[in-house]
């Protein structure tokens, strides 16, 4: 069904130094969405000075090399880390149920202590429970991972047919990196480990990172781009929406690899996985 293979995807560079002009390199180059297709051509002159600051600016991305991996892992690291008091503070602002327990418990604490420092102590009391049951919940699931595809990337990712991983390269440093996993169940690819260096965000890398994979599905003929995500800051969610994704679900209490789901876990720790889905054409 996928007539061509992985590897044959040619490599795409683009500028980052403009959120939404993504594809823009000196030479024409094609980024395919779900329906059509942009093509970027360069003005006729430019300035050596506007030249050394495109190639300065140019990201590359590239297919995954073996010497890649230490930084492919650093930052996926980096992503994973942010999570932990991201799920900690911010999710609890997402969680009207958890806000309604919490203030109840305090409630309690009052009435069964008349203690009106302990009752002031509790809501801190919480959050702290709460950032250690994330820090808890996030180190085990990155541990899963470091165990499982981020520790054979060539076996997961580069070896089999229909699925690929990218980094996109700046100045010679890696900066970020993205995965496609082909599923020949139903003919989608899925959309994981996106993440960006910290030091380089707000370029445009991570949606030009989503539209590779984008374009990695029209090349191979599959008929869909799905990705889940438990991400609690909206930038990423407006990231998928507008790279032409459509939110399919959510699952309110989602269990991460590695939870345990102790009473006290999951007093502490709710996350919420969101899924999304792009569709490219029909079956």
């Amino acid at each position: 069904m996928h007539c061509s293979s992985p590897k044959m995807v040619c490599e795409t560079k683009i500028v980052a130094d403009d959120h939404e002009a993504i594809p823009g390199t000196k030479k024409d180059s094609i980024i395919v969405s779900s329906s059509q297709m942009w093509t970027s051509s360069s003005s006729p002159s430019h300035s050596a000075r506007e030249s050394k600051v495109v190639k300065r600016n140019q990201v590359i991305i590239r297919e995954y090399e073996r010497s890649d991996h230490e930084e492919v892992l650093r930052i996926f690291k980096e992503g994973i880390m942010e999570r932990i008091p991201n799920s900690a503070f911010r999710g609890i602002t997402q969680q009207t149920r958890t806000q309604c327990i919490y203030a109840l418990l305090t409630v309690m604490c009052y009435v069964m202590t008349k203690s009106f420092t302990l009752t002031f102590c509790m809501p801190f009391i919480l959050m702290g429970a709460r950032y250690y049951y994330s820090r808890k919940v996030i180190l085990n699931y990155l541990e899963c991972a470091l165990h499982t595809d981020m520790a054979d990337i060539d076996g997961y990712y580069m070896k089999p047919t229909g699925s690929d991983f990218w980094v996109a390269v700046l100045q010679g440093q890696v900066v970020g990196i993205v995965a496609a996993q082909g599923r020949e169940d139903d003919n989608t690819v899925e959309l994981r480990r996106m993440s960006v260096d910290s030091c380089f965000r707000g370029k445009g890398i991570a949606k030009a990172l989503g539209r590779r994979v984008l374009e990695f599905a029209m090349l191979n003929n599959y008929s869909a781009v799905v990705l889940g995500t438990t991400a609690v800051k909206m930038a990423a969610h407006k990231l998928y929406e507008s790279l032409g994704f459509r939110r399919v679900g959510d699952t309110e209490d989602y269990t991460l690899p590695g939870m345990t789901r102790s009473p006290l876990e999951r007093l502490c720790f709710q996350i919420r996985y969101s899924r999304y889905r792009l569709q490219l054409h029909e079956e």
